[in-house]
């Protein structure tokens, strides 16, 4: 290559690196300096005594992540938010890959299929504090639920949905299952249109079945799609605060079974105690990112 073109290759260069320098500055600003200032404060005792006497910032070491694994709260609403995760993920999961296996078969010559499609996507629109609000309201001891099962005689009395765990916490699932299953749906159809149908007529030619195609071949090749949407849903679930944060006041009742990891955070950061929710959020990170390797290998080990 002459001198000439080596000089055009750099100078075509220098101008992608100006595009990016926007992006490193708001991920500098906005990511890399409060990450780095989180994991600064875990090691100090910082807070503010009855909301008023500043204590700190004094150097504690390791000892804010050792009350968090003394205490047992950490394991428990860690546990609380994977229940609650999972309990909206696998219907999640199974309705997105039969509406999306519905939407993309030929076959069926489905009429209005867009119009569906956007139905489907709306509550993905709608706020999740506008959806716990309409939950709340909807299932609080005189709402419309109990008065539609007391006027059936299914119930003598109002069910108190938001004073049982069970019943709480399907509550969360279900309203997480509502909020997200439209946008897996939409994700997972562009996967199965992006199938060549050749293979799905090669298969037909040697007698498969559809469930077996659907096993043998839609799977298969939606298995990448099928990775990245377990992972984000997984980070997401880490992160559920808004529904059960209004849902149960903040409190996470009944007896803290439906408090999750970022409400635990909430609380740390309320009340100021910069060192334990620093502490708590190096947590929150390692974990999201050892799943997330988890799922990764898992899928990766499922493909060799």
């Amino acid at each position: 290559m002459s001198k000439n073109k080596k000089g055009n290759v750099v100078r075509y260069n220098r101008w992608g690196y100006f595009f990016l320098i926007p992006f490193v500055v708001v991920f500098i600003a906005f990511q890399l300096v409060p990450l780095v200032n989180t994991i600064y404060n875990s090691f100090f005792e910082h807070y503010f005594k009855n909301g008023l006497t500043e204590v700190g910032p004094t150097l504690i070491g390791l000892e804010n992540y050792k009350t968090l694994f003394t205490n047992g709260d950490l394991i428990k609403y860690f546990g609380n938010t994977m229940i609650m995760w999972i309990m909206g993920f696998i219907p999640q999961i199974v309705v997105s890959l039969l509406l999306a296996a519905w939407f993309s078969d030929p076959s069926l010559r489905l009429k209005g299929r867009p119009f569906f499609q956007s139905v489907i996507y709306l509550p993905n629109l709608i706020m999740a504090s506008a959806f716990a609000m309409l939950f709340f309201a909807l299932f609080s001891d005189g709402g419309p639920i109990n008065s539609i099962l007391m006027n059936l005689h299914i119930l003598k009395e109002p069910y108190k949905f938001l004073s049982h765990t069970g019943s709480a916490r399907w509550l969360v699932a279900f309203m997480n299952f509502l909020m997200w299953f439209g946008n897996t749906t939409i994700l997972l159809l562009a996967g199965m249109l992006g199938i060549d149908t050749s293979l799905y007529e090669a298969a037909e030619v040697d007698g498969a079945t559809s469930t077996q195609i659907f096993f043998r071949i839609t799977l298969p090749i939606l298995r990448p799609i099928l990775i990245y949407v377990m992972i984000t849903s997984l980070i997401g679930g880490l992160q559920m605060f808004d529904v059960p944060q209004i849902l149960t006041n903040g409190e996470g009742s009944p007896t803290r079974t439906t408090m999750t990891l970022i409400m635990y955070l909430n609380k740390h950061l309320y009340s100021k105690n910069y060192g334990m929710g620093g502490a708590l959020s190096v947590m929150l990170f390692i974990i999201t990112g050892i799943l997330s390797l988890i799922v990764f290998k898992f899928n990766q080990k499922a493909d060799k």
